[in-house]
């Protein structure tokens, strides 16, 4: 490519990179100034502060418990997700009609919006779980709202994780799986010593993917629960949205969401990173 035809390919790239700096740069800039204010999102005036809403941040601990529930609905879907996804992927591997519809019914779910399948699995939760099976509804109770939360999670993401792990198995030559059969190697040492290797990639994807979905959990929180009972299920996204525009703490709201941001960037950097360098070339 000659330097004489390069910026006409740049060309291509500018109705997409002014969406971006329109939607995700400035934003991100307009927040950070915010959150150096004492602004309530209402008045005209911001009044400047410095870092008084960092200080904040670090020195209360109001941010503990919507930090905590995030932390603990991130590793219950990043586990449950990934695990189940892998042991749908194994089971419906194989190209048949059958498998095919299954494929089908599991992934449905990705496809129904959030606040659909919360209304949907909040009116399963209090009007079918108790009166058909005698449990509990765990979105009533404080010790298991956050739980009952992730399960809705759960439920519509491990369609996707199937997925991606499908069509890691699909990239795996047979080739392996035969010469490993001839070594005498059984079920469960191809799936140690070829499967889960190669699979690295694809582990790769859906654990960043689900890191950051659960780490700025917002709108099962918000349909299912409202944050409660208390404030047993209350995400950090959703409490910057109640310190934003419910409480009227808009820059405090905005260092919030600044550090959540660098704290999930931070995260699914060194997730990736440390993936990144185990996985194997075919």
């Amino acid at each position: 490519m000659t330097l004489s035809r390069k910026p006409n390919y740049f060309l291509f790239l500018t109705p997409a990179l002014a969406i971006f700096v329109f939607v995700v740069v400035f934003p991100f800039f307009r927040g950070a100034f915010i959150s150096l204010t004492s602004w309530d999102g209402i008045a005209r005036g911001m009044k400047f502060v410095g870092f008084d809403n960092y200080k904040t941040i670090f020195t209360t601990d109001t941010i503990l418990t919507p930090l905590s529930n995030s932390l603990v609905f991130t590793s219950i879907t990043l586990v449950c997700d990934n695990i189940l996804g892998l042991v749908l992927a194994l089971l419906l591997a194989e190209a048949t009609r059958r498998n095919a519809l299954f494929r089908v019914v599991f992934f449905l779910p990705f496809i129904i919006s959030l606040v659909v399948s919360s209304y949907m699995w909040t009116y399963l939760y209090s009007s079918v779980l108790y009166p058909v099976f005698g449990l509990k509804n765990p979105l009533g109770n404080q010790a298991t709202s956050n739980f009952g939360v992730a399960m809705i999670s759960v439920w519509r993401n491990t369609g996707y994780c199937m997925l991606i792990y499908l069509a890691g198995l699909k990239s795996i030559p047979d080739s392996l799986y035969e010469s490993a059969v001839v070594e005498g190697a059984g079920a469960l040492a191809r799936f140690r010593k070829i499967t889960l290797p190669l699979l690295v990639p694809s582990l790769s994807i859906n654990l960043t993917l689900i890191l950051a979905w659960g780490l700025k959990e917002f709108d099962t929180v918000m349909v299912a629960t409202g944050g409660g009972p208390g404030r047993s299920s209350m995400s950090m996204a959703f409490y910057v949205y109640k310190t934003t525009f419910v409480w009227n703490k808009a820059g405090y709201g905005q260092a919030i969401a600044v550090v959540m941001m660098l704290l999930i960037v931070a995260v699914s950097s060194a997730v990736a990173k440390a993936l990144r360098s185990r996985e194997v070339e075919l």
